[in-house]
């Protein structure tokens, strides 16, 4: 469905982390080489990251290819983040076509992105819309818009960012289910929840990233247990059960 990553650790270029690699995001939107459900990823990319003494993060999406986006390559050679997350979408049909339906979604400190399908996108906006947060990114017209809102009402409310994720991902289980494996981020830690379509690691002594399928033939990339959570913080990377 779509292909995305996020990275926390040494601050590295949009560039390094995007486009550079032999396997990079770019190259994943024309040429998965893991990805279950679909062949290319061409509906559309964005990027947000982090800066200083800015708590909202910087995004930039676009509803085009990623690589026909000589603007995006002429930019990520000369912006550098600690904390990064980047997707490539494949559109579900039905869904908006514009760049407000790519990710990542974001709203306050917060960045979400979404890799598979609502299994009944209908009935679990009936089900649990009224519980999710009706803000800007929340309204376009794709069903991944519904697992941010239930993942936002959490976090607004305090939960802490992998907790919520995983809370708004068994609101989804109960009503419909889906392919709902998620990468978000709040400036400070990564989180996922792996249900449904893969996700991989690659912990090293400059940080650690999380992606849909590995960048490159790097013999430390671990695959993460489908139905499992992680987190990315100052102690580390963590995972626990769903």
């Amino acid at each position: 469905m779509c292909r995305h990553l996020a990275w926390r650790g040494e601050p590295r270029s949009l560039h390094d982390l995007v486009l550079a690699p032999p396997h990079s995001l770019e190259t994943q939107s024309w040429a998965p080489r893991r990805q279950r459900h679909g062949t290319v990823n061409v509906d559309g990319f964005g990027v947000g990251w982090w800066v200083p003494d800015r708590p909202e993060p910087v995004r930039y999406r676009r509803a085009q290819p990623i690589w026909t986006d000589a603007s995006f390559a002429s930019l990520a050679p000369t912006v550098s983040a600690a904390s990064v997350v980047a997707a490539v979408r494949s559109a579900t049909p039905g869904t908006a076509p514009d760049e407000g339906a790519a990710a990542p979604f974001t709203h306050g400190r917060w960045l979400v992105s979404h890799n598979g399908r609502l299994g009944d996108w209908a009935a679990a906006r009936a089900g649990l819309g009224p519980r999710d947060a009706d803000v800007p990114d929340t309204r376009t017209g794709v069903d991944s818009a519904l697992l941010v809102g239930l993942a936002l009402a959490r976090w607004l409310d305090g939960t802490p960012l992998a907790e919520g994720l995983a809370a708004a991902t068994h609101d989804l289980l109960a009503h419909g289910g889906g392919r709902l494996t998620t990468l978000a981020g709040d400036g400070a830690s990564i989180a996922g929840v792996v249900r449904g379509e893969p996700m991989w690691t690659l912990a090293t002594g400059a940080g650690v990233l999380v992606a849909s399928e590995p960048h490159d033939d790097d013999h430390r990339w671990t695959e993460v247990p489908d139905d499992h959570v992680l987190l990315v913080d100052d102690d580390g990377l963590h995972l626990h059960p769903l």
